[in-house]
């Protein structure tokens, strides 16, 4: 009989890209340890293979070396924080002791932004123009778990004001930030998501989020 999945990896290849889905982790803690260049540009490598609608290619990155430019996208950061807590209300003081980045801690900083003059692309693009948002998702995903392959911890950094990050990278108009990502090597990876493991939610079980022909049923609320 013909074998239906001739390209199939290997079972352990197989084993391997199913080990880097599920322990990958949202890391916030990280040792001072450098990362190796050849280490940096294969998940750099790793990320423009992403795929992208119309292969517009939209990512962009910038690797933060100058230790200014670290410490004010920390105090970015620590800005909105202070402004989330707020928006929070009575989950405020919960939040304020989550570790939310190690911007300061990690070995590398990336700053993944979406490129200037997107909307001349419109292939795949002209109902939902927010695909480019999408195929940056995708660089990152495929950055995050090459990290974890290599043995190397990313933190995907979402709390800043837009506007400040452009203008202290100096972005040209049009183009926007959309990740702070912290990348370097750590102690250990946590044995499931943090901020499961702190209580702040947990993960809906997949029947939840799926269903055959009709939009699914609405998930309860997992943050309690």
């Amino acid at each position: 009989m013909t074998d239906p999945t001739p390209h199939r990896f290997s079972d352990a290849e197989i084993a391997a890209v199913y080990r880097a889905i599920y322990e990958r982790r949202d890391m916030r803690h990280f040792t001072a340890a450098p990362v190796a260049p050849e280490q940096l540009a294969r998940l750099l490598d790793a990320a423009h293979h992403g795929p992208s609608v119309g292969f517009m290619q939209p990512w962009r990155f910038v690797r933060v070396t100058d230790r200014a430019l670290r410490v004010a996208l920390h105090g970015i950061v620590e800005k909105e924080r202070l402004a989330t807590a707020q928006a929070l209300n009575e989950r405020g003081d919960e939040f304020m002791r989550l570790k939310v980045q190690g911007i300061l801690d990690c070995g590398e900083v990336l700053v993944a932004g979406l490129m200037e003059n997107r909307e001349r692309h419109i292939f795949g693009r002209r109902t939902m123009p927010e695909m480019d948002l999408a195929s940056v998702a995708c660089a990152i995903q495929n950055l995050w778990l090459a990290a974890r392959a290599e043995g190397l911890g990313l933190g995907w950094v979402s709390l800043f004001d837009v506007g400040e990050v452009q203008r202290l990278l100096g972005m040209p108009a049009g183009a926007k930030p959309v990740a702070i990502l912290c990348v370097g090597h750590v102690e250990r990876f946590y044995d499931e998501p943090m901020l499961q493991t702190e209580g702040w939610a947990k993960r809906m079980p997949v029947a939840l989020c799926a269903d055959e022909n009709s939009w699914p049923a609405a998930a309860p609320d997992t943050a309690r």
